[in-house]
């Protein structure tokens, strides 16, 4: 696999992307100082240069080697904040040209050394992560010192035997496996399982002339059904790691596009072959309060040919779909503006078009004989008040009297017929 910094793992075993964010535990200045003079190296410092720099700072601020230095915990927050920016080809790019301006608004994602939080903010964090709040935890230094001391304990790992153990929170379990070229060749495969579903890391480590151990990979325990697992393959081709906690923070900061966030923590592992000879991996303990039960296994893949041609078929597939769903969120949110418009817009034309059926049927209803016979009948039976006389010209007022003259008239004669007879 190539060794592409975004992925890389630092001292403290967090991706390259995870760096402490300043809104979270507090700027370490209030002004930020150049993330390039932070970490010692210069502005067109390879990744290595900045990993190796990283790497020395973190360890000498770390809050477990500096309890009665309350400026180191500041140093170490600023360290880890920095190598965030430098690491991640992007930031480093948007710092290069704006200043943390142009990084302002992506955010780090926050560790926690477990071992220096104490058993109040232990009791929180573990509860923000039963909640589902992402929580990344970083290791301890003491297990870092000691391995660079190369004063660990490593136990033998043969090939094809598990090895069933339960490591202490904040502790680590180291192994030796030993291959041959041969077997080098064909594919190692080496993989920790917990059906207790504990969280742990999975750990390796480049063996250094000195005879100590310098972290190189780590992957977090994932939950995947029933159990919990972590997994390092070293295959010849890429293969990739998920990392879930990119992908929560990306669905939380855009809920509306969650589907499409799902592959947000795809990374290239960095290594995909190793040599023939003896390679120390480690289990390291990750829960807030117990010892995390495991087991552990490592594989040579020669008998395992056709599940070997899967996965690269599957990790190809994998990488395709990342990009694809990059391209295809784009037309999404075009499509679904355009559809939320035309969504609004035939909403209004149906108010509008029932209002206008409303006032037309109130309309062809006026024509009618029905209505017409209500209003003259409605005319008839108004009374005429004397001030609506008062209103009235002379001539209409003489037309009046002279109805009801005739009318009385009538009455007068018809009335004395009738006495006649």
């Amino acid at each position: 696999m190539s060794d592409t910094p975004r992925s890389r793992r630092g001292v403290n075993g967090g991706s390259s992307r995870a760096g402490i964010d300043p809104s979270h535990l507090g700027a370490p200045s209030p002004v930020r100082r150049d993330p390039y003079d932070v970490l010692g190296v210069s502005k067109d410092a390879s990744d290595e240069q900045i990993k190796s720099a990283y790497r020395r700072l973190a360890l000498k601020y770390h809050p477990d080697k500096n309890a009665n230095n309350p400026e180191a915990a500041d140093l170490f927050k600023e360290v880890a904040y920095s190598y965030g920016i430098l690491s991640d080809p992007e930031k480093r790019k948007q710092y290069d040209l704006a200043g943390f301006q142009g990084v302002a608004n992506e955010g780090f994602d926050m560790e926690l050394d477990l071992s220096n939080l104490g058993t109040v903010n232990t009791m929180f964090a573990a509860l923000f992560s039963k909640l589902g709040v992402p929580i990344k935890t970083t290791i301890s230094a003491m297990v870092l010192e000691e391995a660079i001391n190369g004063t660990v304990t490593i136990r033998p790992l043969p090939l094809g035997r598990s090895v069933h153990d339960r490591v202490e929170k904040q502790g680590a379990h180291f192994y030796g496996v030993c291959i041959s070229d041969t077997q080098a060749e064909a594919g190692i495969v080496v993989r920790v399982t917990s059906t207790a579903q504990s969280k742990f890391k999975l750990l390796y480590f480049d063996q250094e002339e000195s005879g100590g151990l310098e972290l190189s990979l780590q992957e977090d325990s994932v939950k995947t059904g029933s159990i919990t697992t972590a997994g390092m393959y070293f295959l010849h081709f890429q293969v990739y790691r998920l990392d879930t906690t990119v992908n929560a923070m990306a669905m939380a900061k855009d809920p509306d596009a969650a589907f499409f966030k799902k592959l947000e923590g795809l990374q290239p592992c960095e290594v995909s072959t190793l040599k023939g000879g003896t390679h120390i991996f480690a289990v390291y303990g990750d829960n807030f309060f117990k010892a995390a039960s495991y087991t552990i296994e490592a594989v040579c893949t020669q008998d395992f040919i056709e599940p070997r041609e899967k996965l690269k078929e599957v990790e190809a597939r994998m990488r395709l779909k990342q990009s694809e769903l990059h391209e295809f969120e784009s037309e999404y949110k075009e499509v679904l503006a355009r559809f939320q418009a035309v969504t609004n817009r035939y909403t209004q034309e149906k108010l509008e078009l029932d209002e206008l059926l409303k006032q037309r049927e109130s309309v062809q209803s006026s024509f009618s004989n029905t209505s017409l016979l209500k209003r003259s009948m409605s005319s008839s039976n108004m009374k005429i008040s004397s001030e609506d006389i008062k209103g009235q010209s002379p001539m209409h007022k003489e037309e009046l009297y002279s109805d009801r003259e005739r009318s009385n008239k009538k009455k007068w004669f018809a009335f004395k017929a009738e006495r006649k007879m």
